[in-house]
């Protein structure tokens, strides 16, 4: 079982989980966790292969749910994005006794088609020299090609961190490129988990449709889905206030 880094904040109410996509880290989550920690117990999870994390020597998925689950002392209300909200649906599918709601943030429980965009983000970072680089500039500068949104770029470097007087990325992209087949996929299973279940997409995304609704609802029977205008695929970041909002609602029910 893969060793996960977890940070917690505040002291009372009841427990909520919060996963990560790909490429980020638990720390990305810090504003939101801030917003609940006054009335939760909330933990922020370093995804395997990702952040202070352990390493595997390939990606699965349910590994990847079991490893979230371990973590988990009591019902909890599990949140999870893109990746870790993959993760997180296999969680609570798997170990329905440790998952008290599960939020789902702009993901389904279906395998997306191949898309370009991750691979270039991958081959971009591993095809700069992290033993000439002089600065996290320019690291953004060599980047640019693969990531030309300044956005995602952005989000992308903050991954890479220093390591002595050289650079190092947290993220396995080795591992990552390899198996990104992988991470578009959804295991098959006739699990069904009943508790209660928020799904929430960005009005602008790809990744929530109509035609993934039966899949979900298959799943989650107890679903209710919520669009958040002006959000791509990044929901927590390009609309903070409005999904907080929207996912303290959910929370604050449990």
């Amino acid at each position: 079982m893969t060793d996960l880094h977890l940070t917690h904040l505040g002291e009372h109410g009841s427990p909520v989980m919060l996963c990560h996509g790909l490429f980020g880290q638990g720390k990305n989550w810090t504003q939101i966790a801030k917003a609940l920690a006054d009335r939760h117990r909330v933990t922020l999870v370093d995804m395997p292969n990702h952040g202070r994390s352990g390493w595997t020597e390939r990606l699965d998925y349910l590994e990847m749910a079991d490893a979230v689950a371990s973590a988990i002392d009591e019902p909890t209300a599990l949140v999870g994005h893109s990746m870790g909200g993959k993760a997180a649906m296999l969680a609570a599918l798997r170990h329905p006794e440790k998952v008290e709601r599960l939020c789902v943030v702009d993901v389904s429980p279906v395998a997306y088609r191949s898309t370009d965009e991750f691979s270039r983000y991958i081959d971009g970072m591993l095809a700069i020299d992290l033993d000439g680089l002089g600065s996290r500039s320019e690291a953004s500068e060599a980047l640019a090609e693969a990531a030309p949104d300044p956005g995602v770029r952005g989000f992308l470097l903050q991954s890479l961190q220093r390591d002595g007087d050289g650079w190092r990325w947290l993220p396995n992209l080795e591992v990552l490129r390899r198996d990104l087949a992988v991470l578009r996929g959804f295991p098959e299973t006739d699990a069904v988990y009943e508790g209660p279940v928020l799904w929430v997409a960005g009005a602008d995304s790809g990744y929530v449709r109509d035609e993934f609704a039966p899949q979900m609802e298959a799943r989650f029977p107890n679903v209710r889905r919520v669009t958040i205008k002006g959000a791509g695929h990044w929901v927590h970041s390009e609309q903070p206030q409005v999904f907080t909002e929207v996912l303290a609602r959910f929370v604050d029910a449990g």
